[in-house]
C-alpha cells in the first residue's frame, strides 16, 4: 500500500494505492486507499487509464476510465526531486499482463498552487501493444475538495472565428449536467459523462482547451488546460460513491474521437500530451490566477523583464491584405509618430496577381507592389523611421497554385490514402518531413538575414482534418507527431534567432493553446472587425493566457467619434496593445487620443506583466451590455470597463482584492473625455460607476490603495 501527500501546502496532492489496486491521484485528503470492490467493479479511476486493442475496458462504456489495463496497473516505485524552479514527483506502475509500465511525472513551480502532469507508457513486455488512448492524468477527490455536486458549476468556453472565448457555466446537477441514476440500487457505475474534445490542428476552433469547476457557494475552484496544438479531450465522470462523486480525466487524442492509435513495440515508449491544473479557494479567478503564474513560469523564451514593444500592423480595418508602397509609407510615418516600435506588413506582400490565397508558399517579395525600390526599400523606410520591420507569414501551408507545390518532394506534404490533403486551395506541409523543415529553414533565413525582418505574424488559416496517415498507424497518430514536430521546429528557429519576436495567429485565435503560447511571444485574440463586439473576447482572453500575451487589436478609424476611438484603444490596452487603422487620416483630436494611449502603454504593459486577472462583472457573455476586466498587481488595479448600452445609468464593480482598503479611483484613460463619476464602498469592495449620459464608451479606471 502507498499513501503519499505531496505538493503545495495549501493544495497538496495525495497518491494512494492498495496492494490490490492501481495508483489513484486525489486533490482531496479524505480518500480511503483500501477501496472495496463494489459488484466486481473498481469504484474509482486510476491515475493512468490505458485503452489498448485486445484489452478494452473493465466496464464497457465510452468513458476514458475503467480500462482493463488501468485496472491491472500496480504501484512499483515513486521518487520526489527538487528542480531548478520547484519540485517533481514521479510515479511508476506496471501491468504484468501486457508488460506496460506507466511513468507519470507531476511538476510544480515553487509557490504556485498548480501542477503539470505527463505520462510515459513503456512496453517492457514481449509483444507489441496498440494504444487507443492514455490519460495524462485522472483526478479524483473533486467533491472532497470542491464540495457537493449540487453546488458545482462547470465553466467552458465556445470559440470560433470572430467569436472567441465565450465562457458560460453549466450546473453539474442541472439538466445539462450529470444525472444521478442511484448507482447504489443498481450496484453499477453510471455510463454517462460530460466531455469536450478539440479536433484537428485548430485546438481552440470549437471550444477552448481550458475549463474549470467552481463551487458557487464557497468559491472553491479547479481549472485545467490540455497542452497540445492539436486534438485533445477531457471528461467528467460520476463515480459509484456519492461522497466521492466525480472524477476528471485529461487526455490528448483518442481512437474514438480522433482516429488515434499508436503501436508500441517491446522496448518502445509513448508520451502523452502535458496537462496542467490549478486550485484555489478564491473562485474561478483565483484558480486562473494560479494558472497564470504557472503559465508565465512555463514560457520557454520570455524574460520577465523583456520589453514588449508597441506593434503596429497594417491589416485590421486598414489595408486588409493589399499593401503597396503608396499605401504603406503614410502608415509607417503615422505609426512612428505615435510611438510604435515594430511595424508589421501583413498579408499580400508576396503577391503579384491579386489573388494570393492559393499562391502562397514561396515567401518572396512581390515584384509589382513596391515600386520603385521593392519590398526591401519599404523595410528600410520602416527602419529609418525608428521601427523594427515585421512580416505576415503562413509557413505551414502551400497554395495549390504556388510553384513550391510542384518543386518540393511529395514527402514534404501531408497525405491521406496516398492523396495530398487539400483544404481551401492549400496543401499542408508535414513537419515530420526533413524536406519540409529544410525548406522553411531556408525561407526564414532569407526573411531574417536578407530582408531584416525581426517580427513575424505567424498565421494558420486552414486545418487538415483528422491528419496524414503516411508512416503512421492512422491519421490521428500522424497528426499528433506532426504537431509535435512543428513545435520542435519552432524551438530550433528560436534558438537560431533569439531576438526574433513571434506572434501566434490562427485565423484570429483558432490555435490558442498552452503548447503554442509557451513558444510564442504574443497571441492574436481574434479577427473581429467590429469594435463593439470585441470587448467580451478581450476581457476573457486572460482565461487562456497571461494578460501581457493577449494581442488585442485597436483600430481607430477616420470618421469615428472620439468616444469610438477611445473605446477601441481601451480594448487594445486591456492586453498587449496591437495597433492598426488609418492613423494617417485621423483628426487631430483623435490622433491625440491615440498618442495618449500609446504613451501610457509602457506602464500598462509593465503592470499587466506582474498582474493577475479578475472579472468585476463576472466572465462576460457575448451580448452583455457592460463588460469589465481587472488586472491586479500589488496595491494597484487597472479596471477596463466597456459600456455597450446607450441608456445605461450605472454599474457596480466587485473588487474583493481591495475589501476594507481606503482607495482612490481615477480614470486614467482617456483623460480628454468626460470622466465617469465613481463611489467606493470599502466594506464590500465594490465600486459604483455612474454611467448616466455616458452612452457607448469605455474607460480605464485605476484603483490605488492610499
Amino acid at each position: 500500500m502507498i499513501d503519499v501527500t505531496w505538493g503545495s501546502s495549501d493544495f497538496p496532492l495525495r497518491l494512494i494505492a492498495a496492494e490490490s489496486g492501481p495508483v489513484m491521484l486525489s486533490i482531496a485528503s479524505g480518500v480511503d486507499a483500501a477501496e472495496p470492490l463494489r459488484s466486481q467493479h473498481r469504484g474509482r479511476p486510476a491515475l493512468v487509464e490505458v485503452l489498448a486493442v485486445g484489452e478494452g475496458r473493465g466496464l464497457n462504456n465510452t468513458r476514458a476510465v475503467r480500462t482493463a489495463v488501468g485496472d491491472r496497473m500496480r504501484y512499483r516505485a515513486h521518487r520526489i526531486e527538487g528542480t531548478a524552479s520547484g519540485e517533481r514527483l514521479t510515479i511508476e506502475q506496471r501491468d504484468d499482463v501486457t508488460g506496460l509500465v506507466a511513468e507519470t511525472t507531476i511538476e510544480r513551480f515553487a509557490g504556485v498552487d498548480a501542477y503539470r502532469a505527463t505520462t510515459i507508457v513503456r512496453n517492457e513486455g514481449e509483444r507489441a501493444v496498440v494504444l487507443q488512448q492514455v490519460t495524462s492524468a485522472t483526478l479524483i477527490g473533486l467533491t472532497g475538495r470542491l464540495g457537493p455536486v449540487d453546488d458545482l458549476d462547470l465553466w467552458t468556453a465556445r470559440s470560433e472565428w470572430c467569436a472567441e472565448s465565450r465562457w458560460a457555466p453549466t450546473a453539474l446537477s442541472g439538466p445539462a449536467g450529470l444525472a444521478d441514476i442511484n448507482t447504489g440500487i443498481h450496484g453499477h457505475f453510471a455510463r454517462g459523462r460530460v466531455a469536450l474534445a478539440g479536433h484537428s490542428t485548430w485546438s481552440s476552433g470549437e471550444y477552448l482547451p481550458t475549463a474549470g469547476i467552481e463551487n458557487r457557494a464557497d468559491g472553491s475552484a479547479l481549472v485545467w488546460q490540455i497542452e497540445n496544438s492539436g486534438p485533445w479531450q477531457w471528461e467528467l465522470d460520476t463515480l459509484f460513491d456519492p461522497d466521492e462523486a466525480l472524477a476528471l480525466a485529461l487526455l490528448g487524442p483518442t481512437d474514438i474521437d480522433h482516429a488515434w492509435t499508436t503501436r508500441v513495440e517491446p522496448g518502445e515508449a509513448f508520451s502523452t500530451v502535458p496537462v496542467s491544473f490549478a486550485l484555489s479557494r478564491a473562485g474561478l479567478s483565483g484558480a486562473v490566477g494560479q494558472l497564470t503564474t504557472h503559465r508565465r513560469a512555463s514560457h520557454l523564451y520570455a524574460d520577465a523583464t523583456r520589453v514588449r514593444p508597441l506593434v503596429f500592423n497594417d491589416y485590421m480595418n486598414a489595408l486588409m491584405g493589399d499593401p503597396t508602397t503608396e499605401k504603406l509609407l503614410p502608415l509607417i510615418d503615422a505609426a512612428a509618430t505615435v510611438g510604435a516600435r515594430i511595424f508589421c506588413i501583413d498579408a499580400g506582400w508576396y503577391d503579384d496577381g491579386g489573388d494570393w490565397w492559393p499562391s502562397v508558399g514561396a515567401w518572396e517579395a512581390s515584384t509589382v507592389r513596391f515600386a520603385p525600390e521593392g519590398l526591401v526599400g519599404v523595410l528600410d523606410h520602416i527602419r529609418e523611421a525608428g521601427m523594427t520591420p515585421g512580416l505576415w507569414v503562413e509557413p505551414e501551408v502551400v497554395g495549390v497554385r504556388s510553384p513550391i507545390a510542384r518543386t518540393l518532394p511529395e514527402e514534404a506534404f501531408m497525405h491521406r490514402q496516398g492523396e495530398r490533403i487539400v483544404e481551401h486551395d492549400r496543401y499542408f506541409l508535414d513537419f515530420r518531413s526533413v524536406a519540409a523543415c529544410d525548406y522553411l529553414d531556408g525561407v526564414f533565413a532569407r526573411l531574417i538575414e536578407e530582408y531584416g525582418a525581426r517580427y513575424f505574424k505567424w498565421d494558420y488559416n486552414v486545418t487538415p482534418g483528422s491528419g496524414p496517415d503516411t508512416e503512421a498507424s492512422g491519421p490521428g497518430e500522424g497528426l499528433l507527431d506532426h504537431a509535435r514536430a512543428h513545435l520542435a521546429w519552432v524551438e530550433r528557429l528560436r534558438e537560431r534567432y533569439p531576438d526574433v519576436v513571434l506572434e501566434a495567429c490562427s485565423s484570429g485565435a483558432q490555435r490558442m493553446d498552452a503548447a503554442i503560447l509557451a513558444r510564442y511571444d504574443l497571441q492574436s485574440t481574434t479577427d473581429q472587425q467590429d469594435y463593439r463586439l470585441y470587448p467580451p473576447i478581450a476581457a476573457a482572453a486572460p482565461m487562456s493566457m497571461p494578460i501581457e500575451m493577449a494581442g488585442n487589436w485597436a483600430y481607430p478609424q477616420p470618421g469615428w467619434s472620439d468616444e469610438q476611438v477611445a473605446f477601441t484603444l481601451v480594448t487594445g490596452l486591456s492586453g498587449r496593445l496591437y495597433l492598426s487603422g488609418h492613423l494617417n487620416r485621423l483628426e487631430s483630436s483623435q490622433r491625440a487620443i491615440v498618442h495618449e494611449a500609446t504613451s501610457i502603454y509602457p506602464d500598462v504593459i509593465s503592470h499587466h506583466a506582474r498582474a493577475l486577472p479578475s472579472w468585476p462583472l463576472g466572465l462576460p457573455a457575448w451580448t452583455d451590455p457592460q463588460v469589465a476586466l481587472a488586472t491586479h498587481a500589488g496595491d494597484e488595479s487597472l479596471v477596463f470597463v466597456w459600456n455597450r448600452e446607450v441608456d445605461a445609468t450605472s454599474i457596480r464593480l466587485s473588487l474583493p482584492e481591495h475589501v476594507g482598503a481606503d482607495v482612490e479611483a481615477d480614470v486614467v484613460f482617456p483623460s480628454a473625455l468626460p470622466a465617469w463619476p465613481t463611489s467606493w464602498d470599502a466594506a464590500t469592495g465594490t465600486l459604483d460607476v455612474d454611467l448616466a449620459g455616458a452612452g457607448e464608451s469605455a474607460r480605464i479606471i485605476r484603483i490605488r490603495r492610499r
